[in-house]
């Protein structure tokens, strides 16, 4: 684990969560930790759980026995891919009354590498839903946060442009975490450090981390050591 990951990022200890009017468990115990900064995952079938963690890890989920805590950390945002901006006006003007006035000057630069430039005349319900997804990531890149949570924030982007992205937010925010949430098992086993691999309630333990080949620009990535994570990672559902 290199030097910027010796900080404790996030850490679970027995967080146990049950929806009202629910039988079932959706954490029982829960214990774990990820570490940080850096290009982080939560990774599970439908149903298990890594939304509503992702929301209680961003406090809009409280009140459940157990802790769930996060170290030396600033603002936490969550972020969804059905998420929608206001309609009464364009993205570009929402853009711009949304950033703060540090970060006006990376409007630009993250407009044009998402390939968003014909996009900032339109309202948000006239894009594509790709095209929103991409929109609405750009819109939270350009906050003030420490942890940005990443709930299928691609999920509408084709594959090609979600490697730029995702690489490109590697090397633009060296310093940040993220906590990325997808089905894709080879991305999260390729672009991810550390992959929390969540389980049934009733599987012990309910969280198994593995770590991943945290590919960037400049890196090797040799195919055999990608398969091997992939399987470690599917082993552990």
């Amino acid at each position: 684990m290199n030097e910027l990951n010796s900080v404790m990022l996030l850490e679970c200890k027995g967080l146990t969560f049950r929806y009202p009017r629910r039988h079932s468990h959706v954490f029982k115990d829960l214990t774990c930790q990820i570490s940080g900064p850096g290009f982080h995952a939560l990774f599970g079938p439908s149903g298990v759980g890594k939304t509503t963690l992702a929301k209680i890890i961003a406090s809009e989920i409280t009140g459940f026995p157990g802790t769930a805590m996060t170290h030396d950390m600033g603002p936490i945002l969550y972020s969804y891919n059905l998420e929608r901006l206001p309609g009464w006006c364009s993205t570009g003007d929402h853009l711009a009354e949304v950033t703060p006035e540090v970060n006006q000057g990376k409007i630009h630069d993250l407009v044009r590498f998402f390939g968003l430039q014909e996009c900032l005349n339109s309202r948000f319900a006239q894009l594509s839903l790709g095209q929103q997804n991409r929109i609405n990531l750009t819109r939270y890149l350009l906050q003030d946060f420490n942890l940005l949570i990443m709930d299928e924030s691609l999920a509408n982007v084709d594959e090609a442009t979600r490697e730029q992205i995702i690489l490109k937010i590697k090397d633009m925010f060296p310093t940040k975490s993220f906590l990325y949430i997808s089905h894709n098992v080879m991305e999260v086993s390729k672009f991810c450090e550390e992959i929390l691999v969540l389980r049934s309630p009733y599987k012990s333990p309910q969280a198994v981390c593995v770590i991943g080949q945290d590919y960037r620009e400049g890196r090797s990535l040799k195919k055999r050591d990608l398969e091997l994570t992939m399987l470690e990672v599917v082993h552990a559902t």
